[in-house]
């Protein structure tokens, strides 16, 4: 037997009267739908639940996989398949279900994980037989050709038994101080384990029929499989809480320490400092954020998942033990709530960060503006100087020009008057004279060229 389903739904069911492409109006008439509607649909049946008949032997492994090793995974169980005679799994399918034998096999890809479930016959117990009989150990042969994708995480040796209504001695099989029981569906069954590893590293389950139905079973059965698996998922967030707890811890503290120095610390250097103490910081806490953002919401997912399986099954208390709800939620919920509590310091210690590095950033830019305008201050200062000097040498240059221009004038009348030129034009030049009157006439003159001059270059008195 195959059967095969992917996360893309079928374009016809087994009765042709649904069609997730689109919808059939008859006389030749069809919608079109919306890409993503058959997807949509298809996902509501993408990992159905498969009748079970008691007893069984189901031994259940998960994988972590990155992209690349679920692509490789894909091709490794289609191998395997043809190996043994049988059709792979569809291209893009999520899922895939084959017997080999009288055992049969189902692969389950997911977000970061695979699974690998093998549906095993097993006989009735004999009475004062213990479950579990032969052990996961010489079971396991068939794994060791699966494909192995990834580092193994859950591991898990669920064995259905029907309920004889005899002591089954579960302190011989279970650790009693971690051993919860309780009934379930109604009282149509009985689950029992210690969460604990076997020697050969199998979680142990045991599920007591007490008439639940071929498809009650493989429900039941499905629904435990996957608390186990999401709990263990769920808990991989506290490996990480707790190897942030200390560097958060330090930025704490530094962010105290660095609190304090500003109610103290003058000058721009000391406020640059620890600006950038504060964006290092910074920038160390939002690396560690950004790596267990992922990982802590996937915890609070699986940690939802858990917790909707265990209202799905019901559970009543047994005397005496402590239902799989209770001991879950009381193992489970410290771990979690130190995942939510490293989350929060994160974000408040984030919040405060940059509300510091605001009011640093402010006090370093008023600073910088008060530099500012010390140094426009300065400069105005400089150019009225030299302002001041360019007009005190404007000053001189006139007085330089014109006595050159003067001393000019004076050689010239002087010349003339030796040489007896003013005589033969009946004049008479007094060379004094004539040089009083051009001083006045040559520094009006120069000082109206100086001011023509700065006029044209737009300056003004």
């Amino acid at each position: 037997m195959v059967e095969q389903q992917g996360g893309a739904g079928l374009t016809e069911t087994a009765r042709g009267d649904a069609r997730p492409d689109g919808a059939d109006l008859g006389e030749g008439r069809l919608l079109l739908a919306h890409p993503l509607r058959a997807a949509v649909l298809g996902e509501l049946h993408a990992r159905p639940f498969f009748p079970v008949e008691t007893p069984r032997r189901f031994l259940h492994v998960a994988f972590l996989t990155s992209p690349a090793e679920a692509q490789a995974e894909r091709a490794m169980v289609t191998e395997l398949c043809t190996s043994r005679g049988a059709p792979g799994p569809l291209p893009g399918a999520k899922h895939h279900r084959v017997s080999f034998g009288g055992a049969t096999l189902r692969w389950e890809a997911h977000a970061e994980f695979s699974t690998y479930t093998w549906d095993l016959p097993a006989v009735e117990a004999t009475p004062g037989q213990l479950p579990f009989h032969p052990p996961a150990a010489t079971l396991a042969s068939p794994l060791t050709q699966l494909p192995q994708p990834g580092p193994l995480l859950v591991a898990v040796d669920l064995h259905l038994v029907t309920d004889s209504m005899e002591d089954m001695q579960l302190e011989g099989v279970f650790d009693r101080a971690s051993l919860a029981r309780s009934d379930v569906n109604d009282g149509a069954a009985e689950i029992a384990t210690d969460f604990k590893p076997d020697p050969a590293g199998f979680v142990r389950i045991l599920l007591r029929d007490r008439g639940l139905g071929t498809e009650a079973a493989g429900a039941l059965v499905q629904r435990l499989l996957e608390i186990e698996t999401y709990r263990t998922l769920a808990l991989l967030g506290l490996p990480e809480a707790q190897k942030l707890s200390p560097t958060i811890s330090k930025i704490e503290a530094r962010l105290a320490q660095a609190t304090g120095e500003m109610t103290h610390s003058m000058g721009l250097a000391a406020n640059n400092r620890l600006l950038d103490e504060l964006v290092a910081l910074a920038a160390e806490l939002e690396a560690g954020a950004a790596a267990s953002l992922f990982r802590f919401g996937a915890s609070r997912a699986y940690q939802e998942i858990v917790r909707l399986r265990l209202i799905t099954i019901r559970e009543t208390v047994v005397p005496g033990f402590p239902t799989w709800q209770q001991f879950l939620e009381r193992r489970m919920a410290p771990a979690m709530r130190t995942c939510q509590t490293v989350e929060e310091r994160q974000s408040n210690i984030s919040a405060k960060l940059a509300r510091s590095a605001d009011l640093l950033r402010t006090r370093v830019d008023v600073e910088l503006e008060q530099q500012n305008r010390d140094l426009l201050t300065s400069m105005n200062e400089r150019t009225r100087l030299q302002l001041r000097l360019q007009r005190t040498v404007e000053g001189l240059s006139v007085a330089a020009i014109s006595y050159y221009v003067a001393s000019l004038v004076h050689l010239l009348a002087e010349g003339i008057h030796t040489s007896g030129w003013d005589e033969r034009f009946g004049l008479h030049i007094n060379p004094g004279a004539v040089t009083a009157v051009a001083v006045p006439v040559a520094v009006i003159a120069v000082w109206w060229v100086v001011r023509r001059i700065r006029n044209a270059h737009g300056e003004h008195d």
